[in-house]
């Protein structure tokens, strides 16, 4: 059974999300997307497709009709068409965060059956920390190591960003144990978010990141490092670079 959330504003179906957003379609933009989001033979969004609409039209749109319904938003998250899954993903936070108890358990154990769908970094990075993460605040944080020793790409950043929610609360723990399985990791896209939420732990406790650094700085790929320490002074960043720390 799907969940039930508190619905507002207007309903539309799945066939009617898509007519809108086929009249919103640009073709020039189309292609820009299609290189931004590595849609090329071999590339990590090969194959995808994409309408050519940005994300704060597709953000003003969902706000619009977030009565659609959910059998709907998952007909939508399931699509080929690039902007159809963030317009779902966009229906799901605002379902999530909308819901009982219930209906958040029921969203997010429909967002862990649809990874397959959450497949770009912008589709993680939007939906990630406000469904699996805000879920497992008060909850054990098993399913994210399950993620993480995944060997899907997706699936992996999904398990780091999810970490936001809790470092959001002062909460480091996991993001640092995280990081450091996925040190090995080959994916530039891992080594940004991996870095990326180090930085975010140090915005809040400089020492917490600074201890996790100090142990893990000369095993870390040179993208993952440059990115948690990117807000560092630059005397202190060379160091960590040039490995004398």
């Amino acid at each position: 059974m799907l969940p039930q959330v508190r619905r507002r504003k207007d309903s539309m179906t799945a066939q009617g999300v898509r007519k809108r957003l086929k009249q919103m379609a640009s073709p020039e933009k189309a292609e820009i997307l299609r290189g931004f989001f590595k849609t090329g033979p071999g590339q990590y969004g090969e194959g995808d497709i994409f309408y050519g609409i940005t994300v704060p039209l597709l953000r003003k749109l969902a706000k619009e009709c977030d009565g659609t319904p959910m059998k709907d938003a998952l007909a939508l998250l399931r699509s080929p068409v690039h902007e159809e899954r963030v317009f779902a993903l966009f229906l799901l936070v605002a379902d999530y965060r909308q819901s009982d108890d219930a209906g958040k358990d029921k969203i997010y154990r429909l967002y862990l059956k649809n990874t397959r769908f959450v497949n770009n970094w912008d589709l993680v990075d939007l939906s990630a920390p406000s469904i699996v993460g805000a879920h497992l605040v008060t909850r054990s944080r098993k399913p994210l190591y399950k993620l993480a020793r995944s060997r899907d790409l997706w699936k992996k950043r999904i398990a780091i960003l999810s970490t936001f929610a809790f470092i959001k609360r002062d909460d480091f723990r996991d993001t640092t144990k995280i990081a450091e399985i996925l040190l090995a990791d080959e994916h530039d896209l891992i080594h940004k978010s991996v870095g990326w939420m180090l930085r975010e732990v140090g915005k809040r406790d400089l020492t917490a990141e600074e201890k996790f650094l100090k142990q893990q700085y000369k095993k870390m790929p040179r993208t993952m490092l440059r990115y948690a320490i990117e807000r560092f002074p630059e005397t202190k960043r060379k160091k960590y670079l040039n490995g004398k720390m």
